[in-house]
């Protein structure tokens, strides 16, 4: 392998795990500002605890980038408080506001179906750190899945009021789907070698996975419509630079200092 061909392929391997890192870490930025605001005790401690395991999972994806950034004393702090909005690669289905629970179950939801299929194909990787990163939070995002199918059957099949909070809340976070099954070239280089996860090929099961839970929900899904993407090559939506400066302030008002 040409000096030139390596340094290609550890920038999009840099660039992929990036955005692993970056869509966990910002969903758990939104789950855990529910904390103390949640409809009841359960739901409330059930949020934390998957926002606490997203965290866990950006923490490690992050730090494994920080490996192949070109700046030695890159770390995982720098890269989740360090940079600015143009520089990160989270999906915009993830920096959509909480709006009311039924807004975040259902973006919840469409996010750990995609989940529940990305972390075993990632686990086949033929980068052991990706690989061994997946396999460590299958059982996460296992249950992370239960519990929002469970909440969305049970508020989609439930009263008139919750069934059309639940389907304006599709309606409205359907058209940042289609940003989980796009591929670029990153993503097609990396597959072709057996490192990434083609993001086409989970397409059909996740489409299985919300058709079957949306049967029991009572729910539709919506027409087709003009989807929203560019969260992964630094595009966002006027969302992501607020929570930004919530989750960044005590490192940028403070910068370096140790707790």
């Amino acid at each position: 392998m040409n000096t030139a061909h390596a340094i290609s392929l550890e920038h999009d391997l840099f660039n992929y795990v990036l955005r692993l890192g970056d869509s966990p870490l910002i969903l758990a930025q939104r789950l855990c500002a529910w904390c103390g605001h949640a409809p009841e005790l359960e739901i409330d401690l059930a949020l934390s605890n998957i926002g606490l395991d997203l965290l866990g999972q950006a923490r490690h994806f992050l730090s494994y980038a920080a490996t192949l950034g070109a700046d030695p004393d890159l770390d995982e702090d720098k890269l989740a408080f360090g940079r600015d909005e143009r520089a990160f690669c989270n999906l915009l289905l993830v920096e959509q506001p909480n709006g009311g629970f039924n807004d975040t179950l259902v973006r919840q939801f469409f996010i750990d179906a995609y989940h529940v299929l990305l972390h075993p194909a990632l686990g086949q990787s033929r980068d052991p750190q990706l690989a061994a990163i997946a396999d460590k939070s299958r059982k996460e995002v296992e249950y992370h899945l239960r519990f929002s199918r469970g909440w969305l059957i049970r508020l989609g099949d439930g009263t008139e009021q919750s069934h059309e909070k639940m389907q304006q809340s599709v309606n409205q976070l359907w058209r940042f789907t289609g940003e989980l099954f796009h591929c670029d070239e990153v993503e097609q280089r990396l597959a072709e070698k057996g490192i990434a996860v083609d993001p086409r090929t989970l397409h059909d099961g996740w489409q299985q996975l919300v058709k079957e839970a949306f049967a029991q929900a009572t729910l539709e899904v919506p027409q087709e419509m003009a989807y929203r993407q560019g969260g992964k090559q630094g595009r966002h939506t006027e969302h992501l630079g607020y929570l930004l400066a919530e989750m960044q302030f005590l490192q940028r008002a403070y910068p370096n200092s140790d707790w």
